[in-house]
């Protein structure tokens, strides 16, 4: 039995698109976890934001749903870290 569908369907690939890009995980790190150790949490943060009006601006013009999940993906990861740094505070 293989671990993945031998075909997957569209909903399957369209994940794998927004979650885990393969075309991001050629080395033994993944590029979104290379960027945010290596930024500063300002900077991090502004590239994230930067993503989600990016993936939201051209979601009309290029992959519709896909950008808009995209843009959802770098959104959660900005509350994320917008939470992080509101619990240091407190």
């Amino acid at each position: 039995m293989t671990p993945y569908p031998v075909a997957p369907d569209a909903d399957y690939i369209n994940i794998e698109k927004v979650n885990s890009p393969g075309h991001y995980n050629q080395g033994s790190i993944e590029t979104i976890d290379y960027l945010k150790s290596t930024l500063t949490k300002e900077e991090f943060a502004g590239f994230c934001k930067g993503n989600v009006l990016k993936y939201v601006s051209r979601e009309a013009h290029k992959n519709g749903i896909e950008d808009l999940k995209k843009a959802q993906w770098y959104l959660n990861r900005l509350i994320q870290i917008s939470e992080e740094e509101t619990a240091k505070r407190s």
